[in-house]
């Protein structure tokens, strides 16, 4: 695990399209924004036993034609 230490408004990137802000520090806690495209999934980590797991892609099945050839 990295640690890093961030001040108010100071930010990590992650990857090419993820931003991390840290908005604000009040009474021990810190309130943090996320920039991210919307096809990433954003969770709390204590919420995370009670969501349902994303299914997983369907993977392309093959033609017709690349069945019967694989038969021969």
């Amino acid at each position: 695990m990295l640690v890093l230490s961030r001040k108010v408004g100071e930010t990590i990137q992650i990857g090419s399209d993820i931003i991390i802000k840290v908005s604000s520090l009040s009474g021990g806690r810190v309130r943090i924004g996320i920039e991210a495209p919307r096809n990433v999934s954003i969770q709390r980590g204590e919420l995370r036993p009670f969501i349902e797991p994303v299914a997983a892609p369907l993977q392309p099945t093959p033609a017709c034609g690349d069945l019967n050839a694989q038969a021969s």
